[in-house]
This record gives C-alpha cells, sequence and structure tokens, in this order.
C-alpha cells in the first residue's frame, strides 16, 4: 500500500495496528521530558537591533516540537492513540517530578561540592511542577481535540491549517495556564511583565510551528504512505478519559 492511503474511521480504529506509532510517542515522550528537564531551568536572551536584551526561557527552542509530533500524532493515528502518547507523557512527568524532589532532597555525600548546584537547577517549588504538569495536559488534549476535529471538517485538506490553528489554541492554553499559575504573586512578576511573557512564549511556540509546517508535512506523508492508512476522528468519544475510541 506504498503510495496509497485507505480512509480509516469509525469502528475501523479499534483493530488497527500501526508500526511505527510506538516510535513517535516514544520521541513525544522523550523531548517532552528532555525540554522540560534541560531547557526550564536556563534563561537566556537574545539582543534586539535597538540593543535591548531580551530574555526567554531556553526550553521554548525545543518544547513546540512536542507539540509538532502532538500533531503527527493525531493527523496520522488518531486522537484516540494521541490520547495514549498525552497520557504516558503527562505519567513521565509525574515521575521526573517525583524522582527530582527525592533525589534533590537526599543529604549529599561530605565531599560533594554540588548541591547547592544541583538544588538551584533541579529544585522547582511545587507551583512550577504543578503549572507545568497541568499546562502540558489541558494544551496537548486542546491542540489535538481541535486539530482532530479540524481534519473532519477539512476532508483530510490543507494540513497546514490545522496543524497551525491547533496549535494557535493549545500553545495559547498551555502559556495562560502556566506563567500565572507558576509565577503570579511572586516578587519580580508584576502583572504586566507576566501577561507580557505569556504573550511572547504564544507567538515564539506558534511561530516555531509556522516555520516547521514543512517539516511536518513531509514526516506526515511518510507515515501515512508507510502506515497505509488516513485516519479520520468521525465517531470518537473525545473524553481525555475516555478508555475506548
Amino acid at each position: 500500500m506504498d503510495g496509497i492511503s485507505a480512509r480509516l474511521e469509525g469502528e475501523a480504529l479499534n483493530h488497527a495496528r500501526f508500526r511505527y506509532f510506538p516510535y513517535i510517542m516514544a520521541a513525544f515522550v522523550a523531548i517532552l521530558l528532555l525540554s522540560n528537564m534541560i531547557g526550564a531551568s536556563k534563561p537566556s536572551f537574545v539582543t534586539l537591533p535597538n540593543g535591548t536584551q531580551w530574555s526567554f526561557g531556553a526550553g521554548v527552542l525545543f518544547f513546540p516540537f512536542s507539540y509538532i509530533l502532538g500533531d503527527v500524532l493525531t493527523e496520522v493515528y488518531g486522537y484516540a492513540n494521541a490520547r495514549r502518547a498525552i497520557w504516558t507523557g503527562f505519567a513521565a512527568l509525574l515521575f521526573m517530578a517525583f524522582m527530582a524532589a527525592v533525589v534533590v532532597a537526599l543529604p549529599p555525600a561530605a565531599d560533594w561540592p554540588g548541591q547547592e548546584a544541583y538544588e538551584f537547577v533541579f529544585g522547582n517549588t511545587w507551583r512550577i511542577v504543578l503549572a507545568s504538569i497541568t499546562a502540558f495536559w489541558a494544551g496537548e488534549f486542546a491542540n489535538s481535540f481541535v486539530l482532530a476535529k479540524m481534519k473532519v471538517m477539512t476532508g483530510g485538506r490543507h494540513l497546514w491549517t490545522r496543524t497551525i490553528g491547533s496549535t494557535i489554541v493549545g500553545q495559547g492554553l498551555d502559556s495562560l495556564i502556566f506563567y500565572p499559575l507558576a509565577f503570579y504573586g511572586l516578587a519580580g512578576w508584576p502583572p504586566e511583565q507576566l501577561w507580557q511573557v505569556v504573550l511572547s512564549q504564544w507567538l515564539i511556540k506558534t511561530a516555531w510551528e509556522a516555520l516547521l509546517t514543512p517539516f511536518t508535512y513531509v514526516v506526515v506523508g511518510f507515515l501515512k504512505r508507510r502506515e497505509g492508512v488516513d485516519v479520520f476522528d468521525t465517531d470518537t468519544d473525545f473524553s481525555p478519559f475516555a478508555k475506548a475510541r
């Protein structure tokens, strides 16, 4: 069936088996964990043409790749399989937060000089952990829901409209939840700066999605040809907690 995509929807999805789904899900979870563990702890900056230094969280450079893979999962494998990947990523984030809390709390060996730096990088407060996990959960499910619905509405045409459209919703919700929940009311985070960061992060993430649209087309096309199907969520239970399709 190479080069031919058979339309797959409704009850037929219950019996579908996909060759590449486990690998895409593994990449999705890996990028999610690494962008939160490595990128989130370091602020960086770029110098604007007027000489002003504009700061941003380094994780914003890589975290959007998880949304792109989320788009690929929904577009190629359907909402129900994307739901499995999102819950897997959610569980992995919870374990990462638990592991970080335990390791940071363990007393260091007497001759180890890195405890203070380790706590600075990995000792996130409960607010940041809660905000990160909640924002991911809500943003990813919104992203997947919008893309799946738009695919049915467009008859599978104009992929770019649903990848960018779903990202506008998903990344907007992600930023709108994370920053106020993590930083509202804290010293150094006046309300006007907080909302500026929310807006800038949303715009950056959406711009990343738009710039990487050609890459998304290549990956989606490759996987659809290899899997030999084109999935449409015409009879899907879109509840995040549903067990069946």
